[in-house]
């Protein structure tokens, strides 16, 4: 007897190509059961077939998806979660073409939401994030990343990092914490980079110890950190037994990405100006290039990351919103696979992979999620969409129907918030 039973699945999107990440042409290929079904008992998934094969199995209750597609929960693995504040008084200097480093340099950009978040409580956080968090789930998120970043002092950083730890116990949404204090340099450290990174790698110890982060991550970048400093601050990580991401080649080529394979990330992240000879190590190595298209949409710039030779030449693509309050204020990750297909070129078959099955390798959750697969977390979504072509082609709407989380329905279409919330 299961749980629950869906049946008449018009398309159902497994993604179990087996184990590992999907690199290159891989991408291109895409499991899918026509006329499915899929059982789920004790908030597991329990039986993955076709309807003509679920025949005769009994289930307390019985969703019939008419033809729907379904997939496995989606995958956000770059999103900047817990912050005060908001940065919509930017938009003007945006629109008069002011670079992003000129307005962190006037106290803008981070420096802005740093203020914000250092004033904000704990509670007055965390209730905003369960805000964001409710929506990142109704357009069909159910696992992702959240970075701190927004203090880059030990009190504010451990409040962000205690938010997302609580937030893993009272929210449906499962949550990967990472480090992000090498997110700037503050204004009280001015020419003190290496000062200031050595007084971020001083609280790793008692992160550790308190299990707040499971990643450390650096901003490698022109006016930030360079390529030298951030290989030392996440080695030095590593040696403490932190797993390791890098904001990297985001607005200029400095080798962030070479970096990030050399001493082996988990993941690089933007890549936007990602060299040749970057996109080629990724190809040959195991770090996740996460492409995040809504930011250089959002910050209007014409050059996208090179999504298309990255996979091409054979590396593992994955997609994320970097959901944060001044470069892609956006939970809607749907919007973020339209993007790709349009700026990026991806094929929806690449563009469900990189936001299912490469997004959860991204954040060290292969094994747990982006995939549909007997003994998995029942973490399914039902998409208002007879295929999954139509969910990038048809843009800028949420075509979730519902939201299955742990075997329990968290949102269906026209509830205003999740039903755990």
């Amino acid at each position: 007897m299961y749980d629950t039973l869906l049946i008449n699945i018009g398309q159902l999107l497994t993604m179990d190509h087996g184990n590992g990440v999907v690199k290159g042409s891989e991408m291109q290929e895409l499991p899918v059961i026509t006329n499915g079904a899929v059982g789920i008992k004790d908030g597991k998934i329990a039986f993955v077939g076709t309807t003509e094969e679920a025949k005769g199995l009994h289930a307390n209750e019985i969703i019939d998806c008419e033809g729907r597609l379904v997939s496995p929960g989606l995958v956000d693995p770059h999103t900047h979660l817990v912050f005060g504040g908001s940065r919509e008084h930017e938009i003007s200097l945006k629109l008069q073409g002011v670079p992003y480093l000129e307005i962190l340099k006037n106290g803008g950009g981070i420096h802005s939401t740093v203020s914000s978040t250092k004033a904000a409580s704990h509670e007055e956080l965390e209730k905003k994030a369960i805000f964001h968090l409710n929506r990142m789930l109704s357009y069909g998120v159910t696992t992702m990343e959240a970075k701190s970043g927004y203090g880059l002092d030990e009190e504010t950083e451990f409040k962000q990092l205690e938010v997302v730890k609580s937030l893993q116990d009272k929210h449906p949404m499962d949550i990967v914490s990472t480090f992000l204090g090498a997110h700037a340099v503050p204004k009280e450290y001015a020419g003190r980079g290496k000062e200031f990174l050595q007084s971020m790698l001083d609280l790793l110890p008692q992160i550790k110890e308190r299990e707040l982060a499971e990643f450390v991550d650096i901003f490698c970048e022109t006016g930030v950190f360079t390529v030298e400093e951030s290989k030392e601050f996440l080695q030095n990580a590593m040696n403490m037994g932190f797993d390791v991401k890098i904001h990297a080649d985001e607005i200029d080529p400095l080798g962030g990405t070479e970096a990030a394979v050399s001493i082996g990330a988990v993941s690089a992240d933007h890549l936007v100006g990602a060299s040749d000879e970057g996109i080629s190590m990724l190809a040959e190595g195991n770090t996740v290039a996460v492409i995040l298209p809504g930011t250089t949409f959002y910050l209007n710039k014409e050059s996208f990351a090179r999504a298309r030779k990255m996979i091409d030449e054979g590396a593992p693509v994955a997609l994320a919103t970097d959901f944060n309050p001044g470069s892609s204020p956006t939970e809607n990750l749907q919007l973020i696979m339209s993007l790709a297909m349009l700026k990026l070129k991806m094929t929806p078959e690449e563009i469900w992979n990189a936001v299912t099955i490469n997004a959860a390798h991204a954040i060290n959750r292969g094994e747990q999620a982006g995939k549909i697969k007997e003994g998995r977390k029942a973490d399914i979504v039902i998409w208002d969409a007879l295929n999954y072509a139509y969910v990038p082609y048809h843009y800028g709407v949420n075509h979730v129907n519902t939201v299955i989380k742990n075997g329990t329905v968290v949102y269906q279409r026209g509830e205003a918030i999740c039903k755990t919330i």
